[in-house]
């Protein structure tokens, strides 16, 4: 008799199985622009196709829960709209995952998981990743655990609770020095692009794929009403740009933020970054 996996399980396998379809199909595509630069090179004619190759670490801003470019919700994730928009289209080999946070982005299944792909050196033209582009943090602040980081409203207390959002930056922080370091042991001297966040206003509106609201069901459930709650909301997303601005300010960690302004983003470092639509939470 056929035993059942757990529900945990399958979910694991199912993630294997999508990440192992996504790299093999970018795989294919890699081994399309060899092909075509030998037959360049044979033939002594110049190569038009030399595509980047990245490494995508992260959660739904690498992986969102639409398939390519939904018209009715717009594009979909960094990996797709990367690909969509440069040419010839990087090749993005991928980790990430829907609702990660970083503790979850930098366990040691997934550190396995980018180590086998960064090992796979048939993957890598010049023998490692021409850079990484990691999303992590919004999942460990956002979403139900929203409420952890608040003070209730009693007429006194301020939004944030100081101590207990300085705790959860301390752990996304780690996770993203933790990526440096095996970094630098295993890829050294390849960049690694992070981001931050725009600036919502927290009226409970999902994003176009169902998903969230992540701020406002908190922000009720301790007696935040909107005007202070958009503030509060403010206040965390600056904390988390200034502790990954900090990060990137330091030359050790060969890291870039991309700092978000509204709906655009502008870049800090050598890159130009991708505009995202999300809900508002």
């Amino acid at each position: 008799m056929a035993v059942e996996m757990d529900p945990h399980a399958q979910m694991q396998a199912q993630i294997e199985r999508d990440l192992a379809a996504w790299n093999d199909a970018q795989q294919k595509q890699s081994m399309r622009y060899r092909a075509a630069k030998e037959a360049a090179t044979a033939l002594q004619a110049d190569f038009h196709l030399a595509p980047k190759h990245l490494l995508a670490i992260g959660d739904s801003w690498l992986d969102y829960p639409i398939e390519g470019n939904n018209p009715l919700s717009g594009p979909s994730d960094i990996k797709i709209q990367l690909q969509a928009i440069c040419s010839p289209s990087p090749i993005i080999y991928s980790t990430a995952h829907r609702g990660d946070a970083s503790t979850d982005e930098m366990s040691l299944p997934k550190q396995e998981r980018i180590l086998q792909l960064l090992m796979d050196k048939s993957k890598w033209p010049n023998g490692k990743p021409d850079a990484i582009i990691a999303s992590a943090g919004g999942n460990d602040v956002a979403g139900n655990n929203f409420c952890i980081f608040l003070n209730y409203n009693d007429g006194a207390a301020s939004g944030l609770n100081a101590q207990r959002y300085a705790g959860v930056m301390a752990i996304v922080k780690s996770s993203y020095l933790a990526l440096f370091s095996l970094r630098d042991r295993h890829a050294p001297g390849v960049p690694i692009y992070g981001h931050c966040y725009d600036f919502p206003t927290p009226n409970g509106v999902p994003a176009p794929c169902g998903y969230g609201p992540w701020l406002k069901p908190s922000l009720d459930f301790c007696n935040w009403p909107a005007g202070p709650g958009k503030v509060i909301v403010h206040d965390a997303l600056a904390q988390f740009k200034a502790m990954l601005d900090g990060l990137a300010a330091d030359p050790r960690t060969n890291s870039m933020s991309c700092r978000r302004k509204g709906r655009s983003t502008t870049p800090i470092g050598r890159t130009n970054c991708i505009q995202t639509r999300r809900g508002s939470g």
